[in-house]
């Protein structure tokens, strides 16, 4: 992999904060936003001392929650909440990252679907609508920036190890179901995720765009 300048929105925990180290670890010069600027400096400082290249930048896209729940119990509140993040987030982030890699005719965006982007998800409909606009708008782009040198793909990670995946979940007995429906029959963890977010972002990938990977467990084969 070519040296790269790596902007990571989210990159604070879980999926975002492995897939920073995994960055670094290949030599990446980072930037890395979240709302929280002392885990920001401290993500910095441990990048750093790998002998990576990296600022923090404190950024908000809206929320970082999701609302569970049965369409019935949606209100247009929960949707703006859920929908400002994933799905405004990620346009308003591939606006201005498309702006710099444009001009420069070079540049991969990979954005962050679910398998809920390719499925319905009873309890979960407003999440899985969001994912499935976010990979609308990652096949979109692709599409728009065919031929410029500039890619953009999605991975889409099946349940994960992380604290997000607490929240949605709320209690361990739905989150045992939820990762009951894995053939490997265990959650993923974020530092599986990140190697293929580091692969699709670089030039061994240089004929894939438009694409969305599914990394989770055999779920969605089912």
């Amino acid at each position: 992999m070519n040296t790269q300048v790596v902007l990571i929105t989210g990159g604070l925990t879980g999926i975002g904060r492995a897939t920073a180290l995994a960055f670094a670890k290949e030599g990446a010069q980072l930037v890395v936003s979240g709302r929280r600027d002392e885990e920001g400096q401290n993500l910095v400082a441990e990048i750093r001392k790998k002998g990576a290249e990296a600022d923090f930048i404190r950024a908000d896209v809206r929320r970082e929650e999701d609302v569970p729940g049965p369409i019935t119990e949606q209100t247009a509140e929960s949707y703006a909440a859920t929908f400002d993040t994933n799905v405004l987030g990620t346009l308003l982030s591939m606006k201005h990252e498309l702006r710099v890699m444009l001009p420069q005719n070079n540049g991969s965006i990979v954005n962050i679907s679910s398998t809920y982007g390719h499925t319905g998800a009873p309890g979960a409909s407003v999440y899985s609508a969001s994912k499935h606009a976010v990979e609308g708008l990652t096949k979109s782009a692709a599409l728009e920036a065919a031929g410029t040198g500039v890619r953009v793909n999605g991975i889409a990670p099946g349940p994960i190890e992380t604290p997000m995946l607490n929240r949605f979940a709320k209690t361990e007995e739905r989150k045992a179901s939820m990762v009951s429906n894995v053939p490997l029959k265990r959650a993923g963890r974020p530092e599986e995720i990140a190697p293929a977010i580091v692969f699709v972002s670089s030039d061994k990938a240089s004929f894939i765009t438009g694409a969305a990977y599914l990394v989770d467990g055999g779920k969605s084969a089912r």
